[in-house]
């Protein structure tokens, strides 16, 4: 099954769309790139960009943007919520440089869909952090003093009634909102980037699996039909590392993230006040996000569901969601007037969770010529065009703030070994639900669901001082 987004653009594509050929025999490259995802497009498409001559191939399992590119809710967000985590990690100036970085971004990728004409629904209308239940008040308070002390504070407190209006719900009790942010068509704009890589001359082999590759220089990536002779190699295939690679497999945590989006209903999405491409996340550890689309639907959708078994991406990832009853009832608490509207899909994706939050990349093995990057943790629209600079300024050899930051040191901590990490997944979740109903029922958490709960504060949206 194809998800919504994918499905939309690939039917958007129309001869564009025609599937680029499997790689056949041997070829030879610069640079050979795994996964035709956001990290491996904008890493070939940076790398292009500083060096015209290098002969780049990118290999994709199934069609570029059929990984978490093409299936993502399309919040297209920063790092600044999570400044605490940043500076507790890599120090207060690398913090503030990635704050910047991250918002930077957001115009680096709205200028380039302008330059290469990428219609992919790109709106410039800014995020809200909001509080859907009492026990989230306050918990962006100390951040943004943190931020405001520092230079980068981008956030505007709003009324009740405001965050309420522009939410397009009441059951949104406070917020803050800041413009750096944009909402996107996640399809439209991998196959874009697509578009983009195969005009600059960066060759696209699809339905092109690697199945292994000898280290050496070059090396030699082989896949079912053929092989690539390369001096450097870029693994970027995110939530499927950890099974591709066993040293990952404690590194990240593979979890779904669920969505469901609505038919079309612009006229009543106006009159609840969701006309421009907002997007609205609220301050649990598992959030709520949602947002208006360009064709008058509302997307809804929730992290934290499946856990994967030693990573492994099982089936349930590529069908429809298996909680599209309980994102159903969820939207429709939300906004009770849309609950005559029809669900046109659901969806759900492997999210590549990293014990900070945060990717991480490097060198695999120490290689001096293989690198790496994955571990968005649910946020990687924006911070993947960071990614095509890090792993663009890696290959390329080049000495630059990228190369130089910790985000280069590989993995930042793991997980404990299954069945723990599994079993232990599935026990906190299960606390974080039950403390976060109690706290929407206005009731009191028992003490062990709330203690439980601290263990997965890094997984939040948001950071806690």
């Amino acid at each position: 099954m194809r998800p919504f987004w994918l499905e939309q653009a690939l039917l958007n594509d129309g001869a564009n769309g025609e599937l680029a050929p499997a790689l056949q025999g041997a070829q030879q490259a610069d640079v050979c790139i795994v996964g035709g995802g956001f990290t491996g497009l904008w890493t070939a498409i940076q790398a292009r960009q500083h060096n015209p001559a290098l002969d780049i191939v990118i290999i994709e399992s199934d069609v570029c943007g059929a990984g978490a590119s093409g299936r993502n809710g399309g919040c297209l967000l920063t790092w600044s919520a999570k400044f605490f985590t940043l500076r507790r990690l890599f120090g207060e100036s690398e913090a503030i440089r990635l704050v910047k970085a991250s918002e930077a971004a957001v115009q680096h990728i709205h200028d380039f869909c302008r330059t290469h004409r990428i219609d992919a629904e790109l709106r410039m209308d800014g995020t809200l952090y909001t509080a859907s239940n009492a026990a989230q008040l306050g918990s962006m308070d100390a951040v943004m003093r943190a931020l405001e002390e520092c230079g980068i504070h981008s956030y505007q407190s709003l009324p009740a009634d405001e965050v309420a209006r522009r939410s397009g719900s009441a059951r949104n009790l406070a917020g803050v909102f800041s413009p750096i942010a944009a909402t996107v068509h996640p399809g439209k704009l991998v196959r874009g980037l697509r578009r983009v890589a195969l005009e600059m001359g960066i060759r696209i082999h699809e339905r092109t699996p690697m199945l292994d590759f000898s280290p050496g220089a070059p090396l030699t990536v082989r896949t079912p039909a053929g092989s690539v002779c390369a001096g450097k190699l870029v693994l970027a295939t995110n939530a499927w590392m950890a099974s591709q690679f066993p040293q990952f497999e404690r590194s990240i945590a593979v979890v779904s993230s669920d969505m469901i989006i609505t038919e079309k209903c612009p006229e009543l999405l106006r009159r609840m006040g969701l006309s421009d491409g907002v997007s609205v996340l609220d301050s649990r550890t598992f959030v709520y996000y949602y947002r208006g689309t360009a064709d008058g639907r509302l997307m809804l959708g929730k992290g934290g569901n499946t856990f994967a078994w030693r990573g492994r991406i099982a089936p349930v990832f590529d069908q429809k969601s298996p909680y599209e009853a309980r994102l159903t009832d969820s939207l429709h608490g939300f906004f009770p007037s849309l609950r005559g509207v029809p669900i046109t899909a659901s969806w759900n994706g492997p999210s590549d969770r990293s014990v900070s939050g945060f990717p991480f990349f490097g060198r695999l093995n120490g290689a001096a010529n293989v690198f790496y990057g994955f571990g968005y943790s649910g946020n990687g629209v924006g911070p993947s065009y960071m990614g095509g600079q890090i792993l663009s300024s890696l290959l390329l050899d080049l000495d630059n703030a990228w190369t130089r930051s910790p985000l280069t040191r590989g993995p930042l901590g793991q997980f404990p070994p299954e069945p723990l990490r599994y079993l232990g997944s599935l026990l906190v979740r299960n606390a974080i639900r039950r403390k976060e109903r109690a706290e929407d029922e206005d009731r009191q958490p028992w003490l062990c669901d709330k203690l439980l709960s601290k263990l997965a504060n890094a997984a939040g949206k948001a950071d806690k001082a």
